[in-house]
């Protein structure tokens, strides 16, 4: 994955706007913290292959940088976004913590995203 160029991730929203599009995002304070610190009090969140159309799309801030698409009835949100890649209509955000640790994602392509068995069996 590369650093985040928000005119890179800026081109892509803009491209999309109106455009059916899969969705996965996930975000975790760490489940690997309750290893170290029993009482640590982990969450998540993880959405996947849902299909979106937003009006508008923004990246905002100076990194870690947070993406808003503006939904008919809100918006979707994610915040702390640090790394990317884009293949084609594929674009994956992620933010990484300082240890190189996902703290949260943002996925979106016009087709729909794998469903691997490591996905079932997190669940």
């Amino acid at each position: 994955m590369k650093s985040i160029q928000p005119t890179t991730i800026q081109t892509y929203l803009d491209a999309h706007v109106s455009m059916p599009l899969y969705v996965h995002v996930e975000t975790t304070n760490g489940a690997y913290a309750t290893h170290n610190e029993p009482d640590f009090h982990n969450a998540g969140m993880f959405i996947r292959n849902v299909v979106i159309e937003y009006s508008i799309g923004q990246i905002k801030g100076d990194g870690p940088y947070r993406v808003g698409l503006k939904l008919d009835h809100g918006w979707l949100y994610v915040e702390g976004l640090t790394d990317y890649e884009q293949h084609g209509d594929q674009l994956l955000l992620a933010g990484h913590d300082r240890l190189g640790r996902l703290a949260c994602a943002l996925h979106l392509d016009i087709k729909p995203l794998p469903q691997g068995a490591s996905e079932v069996e997190s669940q």
